[in-house]
């Protein structure tokens, strides 16, 4: 479980990825307006009714938009959601690995400001 931005010891059986989307979620979920919910059976955070943020193995989705440029933000490691094997990608939305974690509160932040 995360605290501040200190890992504490998690007793609930979450890697560290999933406990520190759900340190975020905490955070971002005490907003007005902003509720915990699903995107695909994952785990996510909603705002007016629509996820803007999600978590999938050991990494996080973000709706950010289409001119939404990673490397600006110093993200080497990423990729466009990608569900359906027949569709091309939804360029709107980002996956951001654990190993960019440093990120994922910040990108959160920028989707629900882009959600609202």
């Amino acid at each position: 479980m995360f605290r501040g931005q200190h890992l504490i010891i998690n007793h609930n059986d979450m890697t560290d990825s999933e406990a520190y989307f759900d340190f975020i979620a905490d955070r971002l979920s005490s907003q007005i307006g902003v509720a915990r919910g699903k995107m695909m059976s994952s785990p996510g955070l909603k705002c007016k009714g629509k996820v803007f943020a999600f978590y999938h193995k050991e990494q996080m989705g973000f709706k950010l938009g289409k001119d939404f440029d990673p490397e600006a933000f110093g993200i080497d490691t990423w990729s466009y959601l990608s569900p359906f094997k027949q569709k091309p990608p939804m360029k709107a939305w980002f996956l951001i690995p654990f190993s960019e974690k440093e990120q994922w509160e910040k990108l959160a932040n920028l989707a629900l400001e882009k959600a609202q």
